[in-house]
């Protein structure tokens, strides 16, 4: 039986539960306000830039300050263990060097500043570990090396590595036209993304397994297959110039040889892709995120789906799910809406939230990072968020991870997974720049024609 990737998270949930001490500045010029402002003074707009200016801060301030990469979490309630404070996630590391990215483009630093961040992380993962050009899913940040996700998860982790390579290849394009530096810069990354052998986690067959391990080999046995949030690794897998792997492995594997495809209706909202794990329904929201954080989903079609069209409607689905809200949970409703896998009050630590496991926890990322989907919706639960729950869920690093009204419970807590792609999706909701850039690269161009998608942005 092949495990679904919500299931899986669920299995090894408790090894979220620890945390780390805050992280202390590092020379940044521009720290986060975390006052809170008469939101009634601020133009939706200078909600949206305030927004992104703190929670940009978990990948500035509180990035690990050896590595410069993105820390697996930032507690500030004061419960933490001691044993992990600097356990860096390569996933979030590839969202938070986007995010650097809208920080230049906001003038929350400044291009040299953004640059020598960006050249500290690449420098970090040219000799961090990995495993046939992939890295594993946490590394030690003073060190470079892995930090086992789970007992046998020790190895490459090819969707994190995905996420990663997502949010590289977006910052060349940003950097490739620069000065000789930047150029420089651009160079490592191509080399860096060419390494990755997407054809070696093939494990001989036409699908792309998650995991390898030098220690225990294809024990994890996950082939991902079916639609949740890993179609970037098969995007990228196809578009490799150096390790990519035929179509065929995107439409047997990826897509079950036509069975993605779905005629799933809920709240009069149709989705075109059985979702993993949810028959008939949807699950969390960040499958309509993390994939397309770089990946343009406007006008974007292939056989299978509009992802325009799936995203948006996977989204309302969510919000028509919270207003209905058949449990009766204390809080949800038009401005408090949003489902996805985030912190859980105990003894859950944490979960995958959806519409079929629904523990009364709202997480502003769910509505905030679909802001290009919903811009209306989505700005309606920032003002609630900030203007009505205020400080209860407002921070150093922007809005925390969960809450609950229906559980009195507000954790001061952050995951980075969660941070990034709200910096990134409100900012392509704005101006379409990460969205912009990574569609701009040769490669993904290729790679997306490989597949058969269509899309404006394929030249």
């Amino acid at each position: 039986m092949k495990t679904s990737p919500i299931l899986f998270l669920l299995l090894v949930g408790q090894l979220f539960v620890g945390c780390q001490q805050p992280a202390e500045q590092t020379n940044a010029t521009d720290v986060a306000d975390t006052s809170l402002t008469d939101s009634s003074a601020l133009s939706d707009d200078e909600l949206l830039t305030l927004v992104q200016k703190n929670t940009f801060q978990y990948f500035w301030d509180g990035a690990e300050p050896t590595s410069g990469l993105a820390r697996e979490r930032i507690h500030l309630d004061g419960d933490y263990p001691q044993n992990d404070q600097n356990v860096v996630t390569t996933g979030a590391t590839g969202f938070g060097v986007m995010a650097i990215l809208v920080g230049i483009e906001r003038d929350f630093i400044s291009r040299r500043q953004g640059f020598e961040r960006m050249q500290k992380i690449v420098n970090s993962l040219e000799k961090a570990d990995r495993f046939h050009g992939a890295w594993p899913h946490w590394l030690q940040g003073e060190t470079g090396k892995v930090k086992p996700f789970s007992p046998k998860d020790d190895g490459g982790d090819l969707v994190e590595t995905a996420f990663l390579v997502q949010g590289l290849i977006t910052v060349r394009e940003y950097f490739r036209d620069g000065n000789a530096e930047e150029k420089g810069l651009a160079e490592k990354i191509t080399q860096l993304w060419e390494g990755v052998e997407w054809d070696w986690y093939r494990n001989g067959e036409e699908v792309l397994y998650w995991h390898w391990s030098p220690n225990h080999g294809w024990a994890m046995n996950f082939p991902v297959m079916g639609y949740n949030e890993c179609l970037i690794m098969y995007v990228l897998a196809a578009a490799s110039p150096t390790h990519g792997v035929p179509a065929e492995v995107y439409h047997k594997g990826w897509a079950r040889s036509g069975d993605i495809a779905a005629d799933a209706e809920q709240y009069d909202y149709r989705i075109p892709l059985e979702h993993n794990g949810n028959k008939g329904s949807v699950g969390p929201l960040f499958w309509s995120h993390y994939s397309y954080l770089g990946l343009d989903p406007r006008n974007l079609k292939d056989q299978y789906a509009d992802y325009w069209l799936h995203n948006k409607n996977h989204t309302l689905i969510h919000r028509a799910y919270c207003i209905d809200n058949p449990k009766d949970y204390e809080g949800y409703g038009e401005e408090a809406w949003g489902l996805t896998s985030s912190y859980s009050p105990p003894p859950r630590g944490y979960a995958g939230h959806s519409p079929n496991e629904d523990l009364g926890v709202i997480s502003p990322t769910a509505a905030l990072s679909s802001y290009p989907y919903t811009p209306e919706e989505s700005m309606k639960v920032i003002r609630h968020l900030y203007e009505d729950l205020g400080d209860k869920v407002w921070g150093k690093y922007g809005f925390y991870d969960a809450y609950s009204e229906a559980h009195d419970w507000y954790p001061q807590r952050y995951l980075g997974i969660d941070q990034g792609p709200i910096v990134v999706m409100i900012e392509n909701g704005r101006s379409g720049l990460l969205w912009d850039l990574f569609m701009g690269a040769p490669e993904v161009q290729a790679g997306l024609k490989k597949l058969g998608f269509e899309s404006p942005a394929i030249r």
